[in-house]
């Protein structure tokens, strides 16, 4: 299964939101790929920046695969690559 940047951004609005305790709509996210630091987010919420890593990005998208889909994942599962836009690559079932 492969989730696109959209769907990587919601995963991550709605885990930044449930730990905030804030609307998801109040979640900005800007997805970022750097060759030395790797895969990372940053996040703004209520004005604050927060930048969050890979493993916290992969821990998203598993609350994500979970809410959203119903099947469990575990994060050495997850993989991010770069095409056009990032995706998400989650094995299949």
């Amino acid at each position: 299964m492969i989730l696109s940047e959209q769907e990587i951004m919601n995963a991550i609005c709605l885990n930044m939101a449930e730990r905030k305790q804030v609307q998801p709509t109040q979640v900005q996210v800007q997805l970022m790929w750097d060759e030395d630091l790797g895969y990372s987010a940053e996040v703004i919420v209520e004005g604050r920046n927060q930048y969050l890593i890979e493993g916290n990005m992969k821990e998203a998208v598993e609350r994500y695969m979970l809410t959203e889909y119903g099947r469990r994942v575990f994060r050495s599962e997850i993989q991010f690559d770069i095409t056009e836009e990032m995706i998400c690559i989650v094995p299949d079932e």
